[in-house]
C-alpha cells in the first residue's frame, strides 16, 4: 500500500518545491512597478514611435498606477538610444521602444555596440505602418506615381528624399525604390521622422518615403501628396492612394513597425506581465481608435512571434542592403 502512494506523495512535493520556487517571481511581478517606468525612445519627439509609444504610455500608466515617461534619445537611426537602452540596469524601470529599423542597423552600422537580439527581451509589436510615397507639392510638380517616375528620370540627381537616419526603414524604402525604378534621389538624413517631416513641410525637403503614421495628418489637410503605397491592398483610410502594384513597382513591399523591448536580464515574471499589460492596453478602444487615424494595423503577438519577426526582418534587410548597395552617408 505505502508503495502505491509514493509516486503521488513524490509528485505532490515536486509541485510543492515548484510552488515555493515560482513565489519570490510572483511577488516581483505583484509589486512591480515600485515607481515610474521609463520608455526610452531613441529618435527625437513627433516622429512614428512618438505617435504609439506616448498613448500606450498614458495607457499603461493608468492601468500600472504609476507614471510612464517618455525619453527621447535620438541620433544615427536610432542606434544612439538603443546602445544607451542595452547598457541600462535590467531592474523593470526602463523599457526599450523601438522600430524596424533597428533589424536594419546591423547591415548598415558596422561598429555597433550591442547586439539587438542578445541585449534586449522581445516584448511585443506595438503597431504596423504601411510606408507610403509623400511629397510636397510645391517642390515636385507632379500629381501621380507615373509623373513621379517621369520626373525622376528626367532629372536625375536633383530630386531629394528625407529620412529619419540612415539605416531606417524609411531609408531602405527608397533605396528599394530606387533600386525598382533606375531612378537617382538625393538621400537627406535627419535625426528623427519628427525632423525630417518638419523639413519636407517648410520645403527644405522635396519628398519623403514616410511611415504612413506622420504622414497620414499632412495628407488630409492637403499639405503633402501621398502617391503609392507600399503594400498588398489599398488602405480604407487613403482609397485614392494607389498600391506598389498598381504604379507597377510589385517588389516596392514596406512596412514600419514598432516595438517594445525589455532590457535583457529583466526578472522574466515583469517581462511577462508588461506584455500582458501591453496587450490589454492595445485592446482598449481609445487607443484602437489612434492607430486607426494612423491607418495602423495593431500589434500584441506573442513574444516568441515577436522574436521571429525580428529574426525575419535582420535577415531580410541584409539582402536589400546588398542588393542596393546602401553604404552610410
Amino acid at each position: 500500500m505505502t508503495n502505491r502512494f509514493r509516486p503521488t506523495r513524490r509528485r505532490a512535493i515536486q509541485l510543492g518545491a515548484a510552488a515555493v520556487l515560482a513565489a519570490p517571481a510572483l511577488a516581483r511581478a505583484q509589486a512591480w512597478p515600485s515607481g515610474a517606468i521609463t520608455f526610452l525612445n531613441p529618435f527625437p519627439a513627433g516622429g512614428g514611435t512618438d505617435t504609439f509609444a506616448r498613448p500606450l504610455a498614458a495607457q499603461l500608466a493608468e492601468q500600472l498606477g504609476h507614471q510612464v515617461l517618455i525619453d527621447n534619445k535620438g541620433g544615427a537611426g536610432g542606434t544612439v538610444g538603443a546602445s544607451q537602452a542595452a547598457k541600462a540596469r535590467p531592474d523593470g524601470s526602463l523599457f526599450f521602444v523601438g522600430a524596424v529599423h533597428h533589424t536594419i542597423a546591423p547591415s548598415i552600422y558596422k561598429n555597433l555596440d550591442y547586439d539587438l537580439e542578445k541585449a534586449f527581451e522581445p516584448i511585443t509589436m506595438l503597431a504596423l505602418v504601411p510606408q507610403v510615397i509623400s511629397i510636397n507639392p510645391t517642390k515636385v510638380p507632379v500629381k501621380t506615381a507615373a509623373e513621379l517616375l517621369d520626373y525622376l528620370r528626367k532629372n536625375p540627381g536633383k530630386v531629394n528624399y528625407a529620412s529619419p537616419g540612415a539605416g531606417t526603414a524609411h531609408h531602405l524604402a527608397a533605396e528599394l525604390y530606387k533600386l525598382e525604378t533606375k531612378t537617382n534621389i538625393v538621400h537627406v538624413p535627419y535625426r528623427g521622422a519628427g525632423p525630417a517631416m518638419q523639413d519636407l513641410l517648410a520645403g527644405n525637403a522635396d519628398m519623403m518615403f514616410d511611415g504612413m503614421g506622420t504622414s497620414a495628418q499632412q495628407f488630409k489637410a492637403g499639405r503633402l501628396l501621398g502617391l503609392g503605397v507600399a503594400t498588398p491592398k489599398r488602405l480604407a483610410a487613403f482609397p485614392d492612394i494607389p498600391t506598389a502594384a498598381e504604379i507597377g513597382i510589385p517588389n516596392w513591399q514596406v512596412s514600419t513597425w514598432y516595438g517594445l523591448w525589455a532590457i535583457k536580464g529583466t526578472p522574466p515574471a515583469i517581462v511577462e506581465r508588461m506584455y500582458n499589460e501591453t496587450v490589454k492596453a492595445l485592446a482598449v478602444p481609445k487607443l484602437k481608435e489612434i492607430w486607426a487615424q494612423q491607418t495602423a494595423e495593431p500589434g500584441g503577438e506573442s513574444r516568441a512571434d515577436f522574436a521571429k519577426r525580428i529574426r525575419s526582418e535582420i535577415e531580410k534587410w541584409q539582402k536589400v542592403v546588398t542588393a542596393a548597395g546602401v553604404k552610410l552617408d
